[in-house]
C-alpha cells in the first residue's frame, strides 16, 4: 500500500491532515525511529529499553466495554467487565481522532491468530515508533503471513498513551483509558504507555469471538514434543508458564494466548512477552538470550547508563519487568505456531503456603475445579501492604480477560478434555517446607523433572498417594527427586503447622468457589479441598 492509499484510509477514518506515516515498517527501522524520537534507547546487544512511567502494569479499573447492543447480552458485566455509555465512547474517540491529527503516525496492519479461520486482521495506529513495533512483535505482521493479500481490517487499535482523559467529560476513572466496542470494532487506548494493553486489550476481544464460534480460547503457553504430543500450561503471572514452556528438549508454540479448535492448537500471537525479573541464564537460558538481541523490546529494566548493562535482578522500577520477542528468537519453534489435539494439560500454581504437592495427577472434574479457581498466591513484599502470603484466584486463569461467564470457557475445555482423553496435572511451582519466609522456592530444575516425566508418560504404573484434605493424587516416586519433596506436609518440621495452613487454604478455596458453584456440575462442586484435622501421615 503506498502513502496516499494508506493516508486516504486514515482520513476516512477521521484522522486528518496527518505528517509522516510509517506503514509496516521493519524491525531495524521502528528501531531506528524510536531512538531517534528519544522514546527508547538501545542497551547492550542491541535491545531496546523503554521506560512507561507510572505505568508498569495493565490499569484494569480504567479498563471498559461499551454497552453496546451487539454484545450487551453476551458479556459478564461486574468487577471484570464494566459498561461504558457508547456516547461517551465516541466522544473520546472524536478526541483521540483530533489529537492524532497533523501528527507522524506509525501504522501496522497485522494478523491476530496462526489459523486462517479464525483469525482477526488489525489494524494498529500508534503515535510512538515502539508502540507500533511491540504490536509488530506480538501479532503476526503481513510479512510472515502466508496469504498476506487476504488481510481485511476485522478491528483497529487506537493508541494515544501520551493523551489524557478528563473523567468528568469522559466518563472515564481516570486519565487512563482502556476501552473496547464489539460493534464499531476499535479498541481505544490511551493515558498509559505500558504496551501490555496493546496485547491483552486484542486478547480480551478474541475471548468475546471464539467461544460464539465454539472454539476455546486459553491464556496458557504451549509446545510440541517430537512425536507430536502438544502439551499446554496454565497459569497466572509468576507462577512458569513462558520458563517451562520454553524446553530445549520441545517445540515453543507460543508462550501466553492459545485456542483450541476441532483440529487442535493455535497460537494466537506472534511474539512472546516474558516477565524477566531475576531472569537466570543457567535456569532459563533461551529467554535470557532474547534479552541481548537486536530490537528485542525491554520495558521498565534497570540498567547502567554508562556501559549500558542490563541488571534483570533489579525492581528499581517494578517487579514486572518485560521482554517482548518475536517466537522465532527462540531456538526451536513450532512450524505454522499450530498442533494437534493436546495430551496433556498443565495447571500451575505459585503455591507461597507451601502446602500444595510440587506435582499432583488430577481427574477431568478436579481440573475443571482448578481450571475455574485460577489459583496462585503473592508473596510479601511484591505489592504494598502484603506482608504475608495473599491466595489470588482468577478464574480460568485469566478473568481480567474473559468477556463472557467462566463458565462458557470452562464447558469449553471439559468437553475438549473429555473428547480427547486429556491428561491433567497440577504443578506447584512455589515454596516447599513452610510458607514464604520459612520454606524456600522449589528448584526449578526439579520442575522441570517433574513436568518432563508427566510428559514422557514416566509416571504411568507410579504409585499416588492421595491427599486427605486437597483429594490431590500424588506420586510416591519420581526417579532423580527426593521422595519427601513428593508430599509437602513431610517436607515441614512441624506437621501440626502444616495441616493448619492447609486447612486455611482449602477453605479460602471453598469460599472462593462459591461464587461459580451455581453454574458447576455437582461433580465439579465435589472436587474441591475438605477442610479436615487429619492430613497424610508420613
Amino acid at each position: 500500500m503506498n502513502g496516499s492509499d494508506l493516508k486516504d484510509q486514515l482520513e476516512k477514518f477521521g484522522i486528518t491532515n496527518v505528517g509522516e506515516v510509517l506503514y509496516n515498517g521493519t524491525r531495524a527501522r521502528l528501531t531506528e525511529e524510536a531512538v531517534k524520537r528519544n522514546e527508547v534507547f538501545l542497551v547492550e546487544g542491541g535491545p531496546l529499553l523503554a521506560y512507561t512511567g507510572q505505568h508498569t502494569g495493565r490499569s484494569p479499573n480504567d479498563k471498559f466495554v461499551v454497552e453496546e447492543s451487539g454484545s450487551k447480552n453476551q458479556v459478564w458485566w461486574g468487577e471484570v467487565n464494566r459498561p461504558f455509555e457508547q456516547e461517551h465512547f465516541n466522544n473520546l474517540l472524536v478526541k483521540a481522532r483530533n489529537y492524532l491529527s497533523g501528527r507522524d503516525l506509525f501504522v501496522a496492519d497485522c494478523f491476530v491468530g496462526a489459523d486462517p479461520r479464525y483469525r482477526v486482521g488489525v489494524r494498529v495506529i500508534n503515535e510512538h515508533a515502539w508502540h507500533n513495533l511491540f504490536a509488530q512483535t506480538m501479532f503476526i505482521p503481513l510479512e510472515k503471513a502466508p496469504d498476506p493479500d487476504s488481510f481485511h481490517i476485522d478491528y483497529t487499535v487506537v493508541h494515544v498513551p501520551d493523551m489524557q482523559a478528563v473523567p468528568d467529560e469522559d466518563g472515564t476513572r481516570s486519565g487512563t483509558f482502556v476501552l473496547i466496542d464489539f460493534g464499531q470494532k476499535i479498541l481505544l487506548i490511551g493515558g498509559t504507555s505500558y504496551a501490555g494493553e496493546i496485547k491483552k486489550s486484542l486478547f480480551t476481544t478474541i475471548n468475546y469471538l471464539l467461544p460464539l464460534q465454539h472454539v476455546m480460547p486459553m491464556h496458557c503457553s504451549a509446545n510440541i514434543g517430537n512425536l507430536g504430543d502438544v502439551a499446554l500450561f496454565f497459569g497466572l503471572s509468576g507462577t512458569g508458564k513462558t520458563t517451562l514452556s520454553a524446553d530445549p528438549e520441545r517445540s515453543l508454540i507460543g508462550d501466553d494466548e492459545h485456542a483450541w479448535s476441532n483440529d487442535g492448537i493455535f497460537n494466537v500471537e506472534g511474539g512472546c512477552y516474558a516477565k524477566v525479573i531475576r531472569l537466570s541464564e543457567e535456569a532459563e537460558p533461551q529467554i535470557y538470550a532474547t534479552t541481548r538481541m537486536f530490537s528485542t523490546i525491554l520495558e521498565n529494566v534497570d540498567v547502567n547508563e554508562e556501559t549500558r548493562l542490563l541488571d534483570l535482578d533489579s525492581a528499581k522500577y517494578t517487579e514486572n519487568t518485560r521482554a517482548a520477542y518475536p517466537l522465532e528468537f527462540i531456538p526451536n519453534t513450532a512450524s505454522g505456531s499450530t498442533g494437534g489435539h493436546p495430551r496433556n494439560i498443565i495447571m500451575l500454581t505459585a503455591d507461597a503456603f507451601g502446602v500444595l504437592p510440587p506435582i499432583a495427577k488430577l481427574t477431568t472434574a478436579q481440573a475443571m475445579y482448578q481450571f475455574i479457581s485460577g489459583y496462585t498466591a503473592k508473596v510479601a513484599g511484591t505489592e504494598k501492604g502484603v506482608n504475608e502470603p495473599q491466595p489470588t484466584f482468577s478464574p480460568c486463569f485469566g478473568a481480567p480477560f474473559m468477556v463472557h461467564h467462566p463458565s462458557v470457557y470452562a464447558e469449553l475445555l471439559g468437553a475438549k478434555i473429555r473428547e480427547h482423553n486429556v491428561e491433567c496435572w497440577l504443578i506447584n511451582t512455589g515454596w516447599t517446607g513452610g510458607p514464604y519466609g520459612v520454606g524456600s522456592r522449589i528448584k526449578i530444575g526439579y520442575t522441570r523433572a517433574m513436568v518432563r516425566a508427566a510428559l514422557s508418560k514416566a509416571l504411568e504404573g507410579v504409585e499416588f498417594q492421595e491427599d486427605p484434605i486437597f483429594g490431590l493424587n500424588i506420586p510416591v516416586h519420581l526417579p532423580g527427586l527426593p521422595e519427601e519433596l513428593l508430599n509437602p506436609r513431610n517436607t515441614w518440621g512441624n506437621p501440626d503447622l502444616y495441616d493448619e495452613k492447609a486447612n486455611e487454604l482449602a477453605a479460602k478455596f471453598n469460599e472462593n468457589f462459591r461464587k461459580y458453584e451455581d453454574g458447576a456440575a455437582q461433580e465439579i462442586r465435589n472436587a474441591g479441598p475438605k477442610v479436615k484435622e487429619a492430613a497424610i501421615q508420613g
